[in-house]
């Protein structure tokens, strides 16, 4: 049997036949933290995956260090958060980079989280860029050519973490093409609009309250869809689901969030 980027993948022979059998993994939880809101400890034991901010739009070595150690008590696989440097903005601004730039800034944070992450014998398992190098990333496909070839340059070999829309199969094609396998994103707590998105978090809406959280958990996990800001259906494949380490309402239903992925 071996892994691949879908999951588990047993392979057998059946008298002369090789037989492959694709087994899904569980939908994993991830949060976005070291960021300085101070919920570290309260959300980790309750999460698969979490994303370390990396020092450009938050975050500090000493909270680098301090979030990497709670993810080892915990057994939490580690993922790098690289942001465009926008400490004011909280890397919620897109910074004017060139392709080059933007391959330079990920790939430093991931070797700065890495060169803290080594001491405490932890593994770095994946990239998760964070707010607006987030979106860039997905809409803009000279960001995304930069982000997938630093993370394909690093000298071990990582998974980028990138949201679930219409055009994730695109996208999982161009990181393969590099050696790289995704995991496609969903939202806990943001809603969706009808093209696959994240409301603007200026919208009114676009923050879902804790019962809209574990509704939009529940349907995600059972029937893979969402419902958007208008009503409509919309299907989204995800192998991870992010609830945000900032959002008041994310971190409050955490363990109800944990329970709903545990019973799926």
């Amino acid at each position: 049997m071996k892994y691949n980027c879908g999951g588990l993948l047993l392979i057998f022979c059946l008298g002369s036949k090789l037989i492959q059998i694709q087994l899904n993994p569980p939908v994993k939880l991830n949060c976005d933290l070291g960021e300085g809101a101070g919920s570290e400890e309260a959300v980790m034991p309750f999460i698969d995956q979490v994303n370390i901010a990396c020092g450009f739009h938050a975050g500090s070595p000493e909270l680098m260090r301090k979030t990497l150690l709670l993810a080892k008590a915990h057994g939490v696989s580690v993922g790098a958060h690289p942001g465009y440097a926008d400490r004011e903005g909280f890397g919620r601004k897109s910074v004017p980079c060139t392709p080059d730039e933007i391959y330079e800034l990920v790939l430093e944070q991931i070797t700065v989280l890495d060169k803290h992450a080594i001491p405490e014998g932890i593994t770095i398992d994946y990239v998760k860029p964070h707010g607006a190098l987030y979106h860039d990333m997905i809409k803009n496909t000279e960001v995304r050519s930069s982000v997938f070839s630093a993370v394909s340059e690093f000298p071990a070999s990582l998974t980028v973490m990138i949201q679930s829309t219409p055009k994730i199969e695109t996208h999982r094609m161009e990181a393969k093409a590099l050696g790289l396998c995704l995991w496609a994103e969903a939202f806990a707590d943001r809603r969706y609009n009808n093209s696959g998105g994240l409301l603007r978090r200026q919208e009114g809406g676009a923050n879902l309250d804790r019962a809209q959280v574990l509704a939009q958990v529940q349907q995600l996990v059972t029937k893979g869809s969402v419902t958007t800001d208008t009503g409509n259906k919309l299907m989204v494949a995800a192998d991870t689901l992010c609830v945000h380490g900032d959002h008041v309402e994310g971190v409050s239903g955490i363990q109800e969030i944990r329970k709903l992925l545990s019973n799926e």
